[in-house]
């Protein structure tokens, strides 16, 4: 809430706080699950091609030739370190995706004062959009069928004249409309 409070004049006063529905942080673990999966389904698929190839096919996806007593994590060791590399980095997409998502989310203010709603979105870059609450026409709500089940949903606001502003799914949208609504009337 840094920002907010930085830029807040005297007399205005911060009414309603937006933030990200649980479902985002489920979102940003199931990448790193995703990562997971993935890279061991590459490995336990090359597993499966070497045990069925034959012996002088299969050579080509080892750096060592199999033993009949090698185990799983034998036989992943032995693999062809481009087969782990690649394993590796389907891991780490999933992770990088998990760290972007967690960054966005903890970087992105989004806040009804009783003179404009302010969306400030970036870590290093700022990317700030205001408008004046005097200035909205409209408050459109959309929300997914599991939107309504678990309350989130995407806002946009159209302004008069300056366009538009377009949130990311936040939990309790309806609220987030009424606050809009409490600072026009107040």
């Amino acid at each position: 809430m840094l920002y907010v409070q930085q830029v807040l004049s005297a007399d205005e006063k911060l009414i309603y706080v937006a933030r990200f529905h649980w479902f985002y942080d489920v979102q940003a673990i199931m990448a790193i699950v995703w990562g997971v999966f993935f890279s061991l389904s590459l490995l336990i698929s090359v597993e499966v091609l070497i045990e069925s190839l034959p012996v002088k096919w299969g050579d080509f996806l080892l750096s060592d030739p199999l033993t009949p007593d090698d185990g799983w994590l034998a036989i992943v060791r032995k693999m062809h370190p481009v087969i782990k590399l690649a394993a590796l980095l389907i891991f780490l997409l999933g992770v990088l995706r998990f760290a972007q998502m967690m960054v966005i989310k903890v970087t992105t203010e989004i806040c009804v004062t009783s003179n404009r709603i302010i969306y400030k979105r970036g870590l290093i870059a700022r990317n700030v959009g205001e408008m004046s609450i005097d200035r909205i026409e409209s408050v459109s709500v959309h929300q997914s069928f599991w939107g309504r089940i678990f309350d989130f949903g995407r806002l946009i606001i159209h302004g008069m004249g300056v366009g538009e502003m377009i949130m990311p799914n936040l939990a309790e949208p309806i609220r987030f409309r009424k606050a809009i609504e409490h600072a026009r009337n107040g």
